[in-house]
């Protein structure tokens, strides 16, 4: 099988290497997210009793939304994270907030840890948010992560985002938080 999956985006970074972003392929790449949504570090991600065909459905439904894109970061071109990107407008967020049509949302995990490597997680969080950035239709990230996920909303606050309220979502209470391109760039 060919995969179709192309980079949308790179980035050097110095004393670890290229960091990249490419489109999912859910044939090839469905058996690596499985092993990772599944794993107890990703209870925040909802997927811990799942089988590989409710995965698989949960995402083929994903990537059927217009408004709803998920692709896998690399590390040279090692998967090493997974990444969504979603139009806030257009999701069940908009009912807890006056959405923008510049407003994206976005979801990341990232894969377990095979070897600590120091500032790791915020090179990839901060790769992500430059990736959002780069896109000229992006001025506001918005998430919604669980209220009780205390390592994002460190990586959260690092990178400028700004919590405004917690928020009932059909799978959690979520603390809704956003972040301008301004934000991000005045928190580097």
């Amino acid at each position: 099988m060919i995969s179709t999956t192309k980079i949308i985006f790179t980035k050097n970074i110095e004393g670890l290497g290229e960091m990249s972003i490419r489109s999912f392929d859910i044939e090839t790449d469905i058996e690596l997210l499985y092993s990772w949504v599944t794993k107890p570090y990703a209870k925040y991600w909802g997927m811990l009793g799942h089988t590989i065909d409710e995965v698989k459905a949960e995402y083929q439904e994903i990537e059927e939304n217009p408004h709803h894109h998920t692709f896998i970061g690399m590390l040279n071109d090692q998967p090493i994270f997974l990444m969504e990107r979603y139009k806030a407008d257009k999701d069940i967020i908009a009912e807890h907030y006056d959405a923008k049509d510049d407003d994206y949302g976005m979801h990341i995990l990232v894969a377990p840890v095979q070897k600590r490597i120091s500032q790791f997680t915020w090179h990839v969080f901060s790769t992500v948010m430059e990736y959002f950035f780069s896109l000229p239709y992006v001025n506001r990230v918005v998430v919604e992560p669980d209220m009780n996920n205390e390592k994002i909303h460190v990586l959260n606050k690092k990178a400028g985002f700004v919590y405004q309220k917690n928020i009932e979502l059909p799978d959690k209470v979520a603390s809704l938080a956003f972040c301008t391109r301004y934000d991000f760039y005045t928190s580097l």
